[in-house]
């Protein structure tokens, strides 16, 4: 079997997967994201003291966390250099997996019923208003002299950080078409990850079940436009967005462009 080509964007660790640098994307008058400054992540518990050479050479200043704490303490982030390692997570604090049930498989299996479609989008609608995580990335987007280089990340760095990253890249003008096909690059950067979920969730669905889940878990176009559509039924369009929730006017998005674009 060919084995697939992962894009160049995607950092050649051994610890870590879905670790990309968001650089290089184009913006829609024709400049580009400069390399070396922003960069996406899934979880980085298992970074190799290789991994973590490689990305103190980098100068990374700011570790910026989505997940909730009991993601965290199950799975927490190593220090990197002397980069600040922060947590805000997106979503409250409860833990995901029902209480109520003490048989494995069960709780097992009810964490994975969560994931149809319907629930991806009613999340994605949720996540980019009036979140205290994404206005705390942004505030450290602003000081970006302080806080750049920065890695952002989640558990699998997809819908989380996947809202994030659409944030910062179009507050920069890269247009969404773009941040949109930067988005779906998870599902080949996670096409392992996703794989082992199949498997693990083949144990406990009926074929229907299992059929249904992995159409719906894979990142999807119609996830990453409920985000949007959100902000753009809330506020009208994207630029009042991050005026009205972040804070920025033409003044500081002009200072963002000139550090961050080339």
């Amino acid at each position: 079997m060919k084995k697939v080509s992962m894009p160049e964007c995607l950092l050649p660790l051994t610890g870590a997967i879905n670790f990309r640098d968001m650089g290089g994307l184009e913006t829609a008058d024709g400049r580009r994201v400069k390399k070396g400054i922003l960069f996406r992540a899934a979880s980085l518990t298992g970074l190799t003291e290789e991994d973590k050479r490689y990305l103190e050479n980098l100068q990374i200043k700011r570790v910026f966390d989505y997940r909730r704490q009991e993601e965290a303490d199950r799975n927490p982030d190593p220090p990197i250099g002397l980069a600040i390692n922060e947590r805000v997570s997106v979503s409250n604090e409860e833990n995901i997996t029902t209480n109520m049930l003490t048989n494995e498989d069960e709780i097992k299996r009810e964490y994975f019923r969560r994931f149809t479609v319907d629930g991806f989008t009613k999340i994605y609608s949720d996540m980019p208003i009036q979140n205290k995580s994404y206005k705390r990335l942004m505030g450290l987007f602003i000081g970006l002299q302080e806080n750049l280089p920065l890695v952002h990340h989640c558990t699998a760095g997809r819908d989380r950080t996947g809202v994030g990253s659409m944030i910062i890249l179009m507050t920069l003008g890269v247009p969404y078409k773009t941040v949109l096909e930067d988005y779906l690059l998870s599902n080949q950067t996670l096409a392992d990850y996703h794989n082992e979920l199949f498997e693990r969730a083949a144990k406990l669905f009926s074929a229907s079940e299992l059929a249904r889940f992995k159409h719906s878990f894979p990142v999807r176009e119609d996830y990453l436009q409920a985000a949007l559509n959100a902000i753009c039924s809330t506020y009208g369009d994207f630029d009042t967005y991050i005026k009205k929730e972040f804070g920025i006017t033409e003044e500081v998005r002009r200072n963002l462009e000139n550090h961050c674009l080339e």
